[in-house]
């Protein structure tokens, strides 16, 4: 059974047992987290559940394991022969949750 979430303005398919990085989430390493927004449930080679927008009464369990940094990009802009160049990092806050029961 997989089931397709929304969470951080992003949409994830996970099933029981998958590790996935989200948009940063203020909890403690070990917390239980629910996922709401369960935008589709399905089984594999089997039917989907697809909600409108959400699937009623559907959820998904989760336990944080990290708070971590993703790695650093680089933005860089340039215009040529205008002398004219600027630099600029960013490092995203993330998540590392597990994916524990999909209710629905």
């Amino acid at each position: 059974m997989y089931a397709v979430i929304k969470t951080g303005g992003k949409q994830y398919t996970v099933k029981t047992g998958d590790i996935v990085e989200i948009e940063k989430l203020d909890l403690e390493v070990g917390a239980k987290v629910t996922f709401d927004e369960v935008l589709a449930i399905g089984e594999e080679g089997g039917k989907l559940n697809v909600g409108t927008p959400v699937v009623a009464g559907a959820s998904v369990e989760a336990t944080v394991l990290d708070q971590f940094r993703a790695k650093k990009i680089v933005v860089f802009k340039m215009k040529r022969r205008k002398s004219y160049r600027r630099t600029q990092g960013h490092r995203q806050n993330l998540t590392r949750v597990e994916i524990g029961e999909i209710k629905g």
